[in-house]
C-alpha cells in the first residue's frame, strides 16, 4: 500500500472506509462506556430532570385541571337542570297556593253569608256574585249575576258582611244593578236600636274615604243615644225592610237648632272588599201587606 501523499493546494479528504472504521470504533466505545458507567447517561438524566420532568408535570397538571373543569361543567349542567325543575315546582306551588288562598277567602265569605242568612232567617234570600262595578275604590254601585229570571226585582234589599249593602235599582234577565248606602245622594230611614229613635242616613263617597257615612235629624231629647249604638233600618222606610243593621255611631253632635243631633256612623259592611251578597227576595210593600 502506498502512503497517502497530499499535493500542495489540494484539499484533504478522508477515504470512506477509514471514516466508517473510525465511527465504528467510537460507537463501540460509547456502548461499552454506557454499559459500565453512567458517564454518558448521567448528563442525559440531568437534562431530562430539568426539561422532560417539568414538561411531564405540566402535562399531568393540565390533564388534571381539564378533568376537574369537565367534572365542574357536568355538575353545573346538573345544577342548571335541577334549578329549572325547582323553578317549575315553585311556579306550580305558587299557583296552588293562590288557589288555596282564593278558596279560603271564598269559604270565609260564604260562612259570613251563612251567618247573615241565619241572622235574618225571616226573609227568603238568594245568593249572588258581583260580576262588575262602577269605577272607583269602593263598591258604591255594582252588578250581580242574578236577575228577574231568578226572582230578583227592583228595590229588593241587598245584604252582606254584617248588614245592609243597598238595594236593586235596575234588573235584567240574569243580572241586576245595585246602589249602596255609601253612594252619593243615598238616603235611608234608620233607627237607633237601643232607643228606637229615628234618623236619616246619608251616603257620601267623600266621607267614606275616612270609613264613615253621615246621619242626621236624630231627635234625642233624653240624651240616651251614645257613640257605639247600632243603627238599623226603621219601620217607616219606604224601600228597606226593618231591622237590618246599617252601622255603628262613631261621632255624635247636637245641631245648632238644639233640637236634633247629627254625626257619623261606621257602616256594617266593608265596601272595599265585596264579592258575594244575598238578595232578599221580598219587597217592603209586600212585607207591609203581610
Amino acid at each position: 500500500m502506498s502512503p497517502i501523499v497530499k499535493k500542495k493546494g489540494e484539499k484533504f479528504t478522508l477515504p470512506g472506509k477509514y471514516l466508517l472504521f473510525i465511527l465504528t470504533i467510537i460507537c463501540t466505545g460509547l456502548i461499552v462506556l454506557t454499559l459500565n458507567t453512567d458517564y454518558v447517561s448521567r448528563p442525559l438524566t440531568i437534562v431530562a430532570g430539568y426539561v422532560i420532568s417539568p414538561l411531564q408535570q405540566g402535562i399531568s397538571s393540565m390533564g388534571n385541571w381539564l378533568g376537574r373543569r369537565s367534572e365542574e361543567l357536568v355538575q353545573i349542567r346538573d345544577l342548571l337542570e335541577e334549578n329549572e325543575e325547582l323553578k317549575n315546582q315553585i311556579d306550580e306551588l305558587t299557583i296552588e297556593n293562590t288557589k288555596l288562598q282564593q278558596d279560603r277567602y271564598e269559604l270565609t265569605s260564604l260562612r259570613e253569608l251563612y251567618g247573615l242568612d241565619a241572622q235574618y232567617d225571616d226573609y227568603q234570600k238568594i245568593g249572588a256574585r258581583i260580576i262588575a262595578r262602577d269605577p272607583g275604590n269602593w263598591f258604591h254601585s255594582f252588578q250581580i249575576d242574578k236577575g228577574y229570571e231568578d226572582g230578583v226585582a227592583v228595590d229588593m234589599n241587598i245584604i252582606a258582611g254584617s248588614g245592609l249593602v243597598g238595594r236593586v235599582v235596575k234588573v235584567g234577565p240574569n243580572w241586576a244593578k245595585v246602589n249602596t248606602v255609601i253612594a252619593d245622594n243615598f238616603n235611608v230611614s234608620g233607627q237607633v236600636l237601643s232607643t228606637e229613635d229615628n234618623l236619616i242616613v246619608k251616603g257620601s263617597l267623600e266621607l267614606y274615604a275616612d270609613g264613615v257615612v253621615e246621619f242626621g235629624d236624630l231627635i234625642d231629647n233624653a240624651d240616651q243615644v251614645v257613640v257605639g249604638d247600632k243603627i238599623v233600618t226603621s219601620n217607616i222606610s219606604d224601600k228597606y225592610l226593618p231591622g237590618i243593621l246599617i252601622g255603628y255611631i262613631s261621632t255624635l253632635n247636637r245641631d245648632s237648632n238644639n233640637l236634633t243631633k247629627s254625626g257619623h256612623l261606621i257602616p256594617a259592611v266593608d265596601f272595599e272588599h265585596l264579592n258575594d251578597v244575598l238578595v232578599i227576595l221580598q219587597l217592603k210593600q209586600n212585607y207591609e201587606d203581610m
